[in-house]
């Protein structure tokens, strides 16, 4: 039977199991076998008197009661944590888990070498970085923080700024004919559109006029990679955060369209759980966020 001094674990166990959504792939994770990560989650129903798992050949899935211990079984881990973090002073190393939700292009490219970069500077960091465009629903991914391209939509979670994105209209040169277009003969051009972001209308702004185009779509895709490739292969004009498109500038394979006008740019925000604790390894991931996004060429502090 766990001794006392282990239940912390034993929460700690089930937590990652209902993460990841199996008892393997979490025993991996926890440098466990497959039958000591099921003995320690066995141990824990026992003690709570309660099924928390509906096991099949493959699938597992929470029970009612499983539901809800997992969020109180997180609780009490960040308390604990709390606890380990003020009593071990100032010397304290930043180390443990963090678990980090980030956009798919920016979070394999420029946001990718900024986590690693904070991992060999902490190497105590256990990170798990998980790209997603999509919505999440965030007590359900167990996640630390949330980076974001546009507004977050959950009013649970703090949100922070980390920088705009800067969008501009590019196209492949031979879809101009040597033309440069005005806005209104831009709105004549075929359209590569980028969901959630563009529909069949685009704003624009020069700094002092605004005008919305209303170009023909002739590609839907929610996936920035192919929006690119799309347009460097000719099929459309779309609108491309700079970041993302700042090499084929350089290089002359696309071209701003429409140069002084601009798409509106797209806030990054980073978002995590309030309250009066937050890890430490979280606040200083937070830290070199807030300080290297607006780095990025193509993404600034406004």
């Amino acid at each position: 039977m766990a001794k006392a001094f282990d239940r912390i674990g034993l929460l700690q166990t089930f937590v990652r199991i209902a993460e990841a959504g199996s008892i393997s792939a979490a025993a991996r994770d926890m440098g466990l076998s497959q039958p000591a990560a099921s003995r320690q989650l066995a141990e824990l129903e026992q003690r709570l008197g309660a099924q928390l798992l509906h096991r099949t050949t493959h699938s597992l899935a929470l029970t009612d009661a499983g539901r809800e211990l997992l969020g109180d079984a997180r609780g009490l881990i960040e308390r604990w944590e709390a606890l380990s973090e003020r009593h071990a002073g100032q010397t304290q190393d930043v180390a443990g888990r963090l678990k980090v939700v980030a956009p798919v292009a920016m979070g394999q490219e420029h946001l990718a070498r900024i986590a690693v970069s904070f991992q060999r500077e902490h190497p105590g960091v256990e990170m798990t970085w998980l790209l997603d465009d999509s919505p999440i629903r965030f007590a359900e991914v167990g996640c630390d923080c949330w980076i974001k391209v546009g507004p977050v939509p959950d009013d649970t979670l703090v949100v922070r700024k980390l920088g705009a994105v800067a969008r501009l209209l590019v196209a492949a040169p031979e879809l101009l004919e040597g033309q440069v277009p005005s806005p209104a003969a831009a709105a004549t051009l075929p359209l590569v559109a980028l969901a959630p972001f563009e529909g069949g209308r685009i704003p624009l702004s020069d700094g002092s006029r605004r005008q919305e185009i209303s170009p023909p779509v002739r590609m839907h895709t929610n996936n920035i990679y192919a929006a690119r490739q799309a347009a460097l292969m000719g099929v459309g004009m779309a609108v491309m955060p700079l970041w993302f498109v700042a090499q084929e500038l350089a290089q002359g394979a696309l071209v701003n369209l429409l140069p002084g006008w601009q798409a509106p740019a797209l806030d990054v925000h980073v978002a995590y759980y309030g309250g009066s604790y937050r890890p430490l390894r979280l606040k200083r991931f937070v830290e070199v966020l807030m300080e290297q996004v607006p780095r990025i060429e193509g993404i600034g502090a406004e």
